[in-house]
């Protein structure tokens, strides 16, 4: 089936034509037929299987007729995270080139002036992530009344998120009688609680089982120490002897994990950028460009990287933390393998991740091969626990200047005195042991000080 054959308007095929598609995907081919009739529909896909285009499409055929009011969106769509409202936003310039549609962003990390600047001139388009959106109806800046069509997309994630209350908060402020699209690539309880409630007699579309792993992915599980140093260690010689690696995402479960594997992949001469939920919106997109273009091969990331975010050509996808939730190893792994593709996607699995990795081969209906990672060439903490006892160490000190480590001696011969104290002769003078070792030592040298510091002091009776 070709695209022409969908029900499409002239514009949007030809923009469609210009991008060098020519055959939609499964979820775009069952679909848009449907959502250009104006039904209800609930699409559960996994991750990459063109499912924004799968909405866009048809509503920039639907938008043709029709103008936008001041401050009343014509249709509203939700995503999870900034990225992917930008992500979406992208789509609809793509593939809207050719109409004069006014398509807004509405996230945090962007002024409320800017925005409200936008929403004052008309949107036929409005991209919003829920909490910023509630920000704006609740100020009176921005009327609902008039959505004629709701998507609400990556649902299971704003479930994870924390949103469901919002999403339910919003649907009661847009129109009964709107037209609702309604995407997930999971379907736990609480997601279908809420399809029941704001979808009305929908037509599902469901082109694979639910939290299945992509057949282009290649998955294997490393296995590792439980301390941070051990995986960052392992994850190092994964990224050293990856074959045909182009760029990667390496995800963390927590923010602050993020910051630290970041710090030291630099550290070790890797070209890595980093993405969390705490940095500013700036960063986080000046991250994302610099990683779509290649100037960064690796890109350290939590889940907000996880879901939807179209990088088609990712290489690898490592797993520094296995996932507490199985759901989201499927989305993490579905960063990699996209459009047909092949691709690798490998876990590094501590003592501690067992559970997890159980949890996740029952989710996706097979177990993920184990791999060893080899390290027949010594590492440099290896190195320097084989030294000989008694070898001597450079160490830095200030200034970054080698200073030499010395293994002190046992004082033999007479003591001086200096200001009333004690102390060994200058030179027989030491320096004390570091961490148990012994360690070469050299005569010192005292040619620097006074002459009357040399002196014995005698002491008073």
């Amino acid at each position: 089936m070709s695209f022409s054959s969908l029900g499409l308007s002239d514009k949007v095929l030809a923009a469609v034509v210009a991008t060098g598609y020519t055959t939609p995907t499964p979820i775009q081919e069952q679909a848009i037929p449907h959502v250009l009739a104006r039904r209800d529909v609930l699409g559960i896909a996994q991750t990459g299987t063109g499912k924004t285009a799968a909405f866009v499409l048809p509503m920039l055929t639907i938008l043709e007729k029709g103008r936008a009011r001041a401050r009343m969106p014509r249709t509203l769509i939700l995503e999870p995270t900034r990225e992917l409202a930008a992500q979406v936003k992208e789509s609809f310039d793509r593939y809207g080139a050719g109409q004069k549609l006014n398509v807004a962003l509405l996230i945090g990390g962007v002024s409320f002036g800017d925005q409200d600047s936008k929403l004052t001139r008309g949107v036929d388009v409005l991209i919003a992530t829920p909490g910023r959106l509630l920000d704006h109806t609740e100020r009176g800046g921005l009327l609902l009344t008039g959505v004629e069509l709701l998507v609400i997309d990556e649902a299971d994630r704003m479930l994870d998120m924390g949103f469901i209350p919002d999403i339910e908060r919003i649907c009661k402020l847009v129109p009964f009688t709107r037209q609702t699209l309604f995407f997930t690539a999971t379907m736990p309880p609480e997601i279908r609680r809420v399809t029941e409630a704001f979808l009305h007699n929908p037509q599902k579309v469901e082109v694979s089982r639910p939290a299945t792993a992509a057949v282009t992915v290649t998955q294997s599980q490393v296995p590792a120490g439980r301390e941070a140093h051990e995986k960052r260690e392992v994850l190092r010689r994964l990224l050293r002897d990856a074959k045909d690696l182009k760029n990667a995402i390496i995800f963390c479960n927590r923010k602050r994990e993020v910051a630290v594997l970041h710090k030291s992949l630099q550290k070790h001469g890797f070209s890595v950028g980093a993405l969390h939920g705490d940095m500013d919106q700036p960063a986080r997109m000046a991250a994302l460009d610099q990683f779509r273009k290649g100037e960064l091969p690796l890109l350290v990331a939590s889940d907000v990287a996880a879901r939807g975010l179209d990088i088609p050509e990712v290489s690898h996808v490592f797993n520094f933390d296995v996932p507490h939730h199985p759901d989201d190893y499927v989305h993490r792994i579905g960063r990699t393998g996209r459009a047909g593709r092949t691709g690798t996607a490998i876990s590094i699995v501590t003592p501690l991740d067992h559970k997890s990795i159980a949890a996740i081969e029952k989710l996706i209906g097979q177990s993920i091969p184990r791999a060893e990672v080899d390290f027949s060439a010594p590492s440099e903490a290896s190195e320097r626990s084989a030294e000989p006892h008694g070898q001597q160490r450079i160490r830095r000190g200030r200034g970054g200047k080698p200073q030499r480590e010395r293994e002190p001696r046992h004082a033999s011969g007479g003591q001086q005195r200096h200001h009333g104290a004690t102390q060994p002769a200058p030179a027989q003078r030491s320096e004390p042991r570091r961490a148990g070792r012994e360690v070469e030592s050299e005569p010192a040298d005292h040619s620097h000080l006074p002459a009357f510091l040399l002196r014995p002091v005698r002491a008073r009776a």
